[in-house]
C-alpha cells in the first residue's frame, strides 16, 4: 500500500493555549501522507493515549522535551497496525507502540518506535496504560525513588489513574501500608477495591485532617501525581528521610508561566528538605528504560494472574480527543484515558 494513496484524518495544535486549554487551541483536518523512505514505515493508529503530560507540549517554554510546533500534529503514543515497511525489523502487520500522533495513519522512522507488541493475551489498549508508560512509571518511581520497605506507610495522589493505582497494587504488595487519595466519592470507593488501607477524597470538607488520621506515624513515602492542597496536606507529615518521587503536578499544569498567589514557600520548604533529610526527585520514565523488559514480563504475569487490576476511559473516534482531553486535566476521566480509533 503507497502512502500517497491514503490521507490522515489529524488534529493539530493551532495556538497556543493560555490557562486551560479550549477547543480553539485544536483544528481537526485531512493530509496527504509522504511517500516511504528507506527506514520508515506506515501506521494505522488503532488507539490514541492521552496523558497530563501532552499539556506541558502545548507550551513554548522549556521542558524535558521540545514543545508542539504549531500547526503540528499533536503528540501522542499509540498503539498501531504496520500498513506498509522500509524497515527491515518491522514487516507488515505488525503491532507496535509508537509516537503516532492524534491522527489516524502515521509515516514514521522504524528506528524510534518504541516497542514492539508482544503476544501476551493482553487487551492492545493496555500497552498504553497498566502495560504501558503509566504502569511503567509506577514500577520505575516506586522501586527506584520510593524505595518502599515493609511496614511503611505509603501515600499516593491520583490513586484511581493509571500511575495511582499501580503504585497502591504495588506497594501493598511489597508489605506496605498505603493511603490513596482521590477526587470524588466513586474514584475513593474503586481505590478501596485496589486493596488501599485507607482511601480518602481530597475534595471532601476536612481532608487534611483526614490524612493525618489516617497516616498517625506519619508518610515514609509520597508519590507525587498531583501538587496543590494535595500536597500542602502531605508535606507536615513526611516523616525523616521520607522519600518523595516527583511524577506530575496537574493540579497546576494550566497555570504553567503564571505567578502563583500567596507567600513565597520555598526558603521553608528547603529547610524542611534539609531538616529532614528529604529526597525529593522528579523524574522522568524513560531516566530508567533499561528496567522495561524486566517490567513488561512482570506486569503480563500478574495481568494474567489477577494480581494487579486495572481500569480503562475508553473513547471512541479522533474527534472526542479535544474533550476527552479537557476533561483528563480536570479529572473528569476514570481509569486510562485512551481514544479507540477504529
Amino acid at each position: 500500500m503507497s502512502p500517497s494513496s491514503l490521507t490522515t484524518d489529524r488534529i493539530v495544535l493551532a495556538s497556543r493555549p493560555q490557562g486551560a486549554p479550549t477547543a480553539a487551541n485544536f483544528r481537526r483536518e485531512q493530509a496527504a501522507l509522504p511517500e516511504l523512505q528507506p527506514g520508515q514505515v506506515l501506521l494505522r493508529n488503532r488507539y490514541l493515549s492521552l496523558d497530563p503530560y501532552m499539556r506541558g507540549r502545548m507550551e513554548e517554554g522549556p521542558s524535558y522535551a521540545a514543545p508542539v510546533a504549531l500547526d503540528a500534529v499533536m503528540e501522542g503514543r499509540t498503539v498501531s497496525e504496520v500498513l506498509a515497511s522500509r524497515h527491515d525489523g518491522l514487516e507488515q502487520g505488525a503491532l507496535v507502540v509508537a509516537s503516532g500522533g492524534w491522527q489516524t495513519h502515521a509515516v514514521v522512522d522504524g528506528a524510534g518506535i518504541s516497542r514492539r507488541l508482544q503476544a501476551h493475551g493482553l487487551p492492545l489498549s493496555t500497552a498504553l496504560g497498566v502495560h504501558g508508560m503509566p504502569g511503567f512509571t509506577a514500577y520505575a518511581g516506586l522501586q527506584e525513588i520510593g524505595r518502599v520497605q515493609p511496614g511503611e506507610t505509603l501515600v499516593v495522589a491520583a490513586a484511581s489513574g493509571p500511575v495511582g493505582a499501580t503504585v497502591l497494587q504495588l506497594a501493598k504488595q511489597q508489605g506496605a501500608r498505603v493511603v490513596g487519595i482521590a477526587g470524588g466519592p466513586d474514584k475513593r470507593a474503586y481505590v478501596e477495591t485496589l486493596g488501599a488501607d485507607v482511601a480518602l477524597d481530597h475534595r471532601a470538607d476536612g481532608f487534611a485532617e483526614q490524612l493525618r488520621a489516617a497516616a498517625p506515624g506519619g508518610i515514609d513515602v509520597y508519590f507525587e501525581n498531583v501538587g496543590g492542597k494535595v500536597f500542602d496536606a502531605v508535606l507536615p507529615l513526611l516523616n525523616d528521610f521520607a522519600r518523595v518521587p516527583v511524577c506530575g503536578t496537574i493540579a497546576t499544569y494550566n497555570a504553567r508561566g503564571a505567578v502563583l498567589p500567596g507567600p513565597d514557600r520555598l526558603p521553608g520548604f528547603f529547610s524542611q528538605v534539609l531538616r529532614q533529610r528529604l529526597t525529593v526527585r522528579g523524574f522522568i520514565q524513560t531516566d530508567f528504560a533499561a528496567l522495561f523488559p524486566r517490567f513488561e514480563a512482570e506486569m503480563a504475569q500478574w495481568l494474567r494472574d489477577g494480581r494487579i487490576q486495572y481500569r480503562e476511559d475508553i473513547v471512541d473516534g479522533l474527534e472526542a480527543a479535544p474533550e476527552a482531553f479537557f476533561g483528563l486535566l480536570q479529572g473528569r476521566n476514570f481509569g486510562k484515558l485512551v481514544v479507540k480509533l477504529d
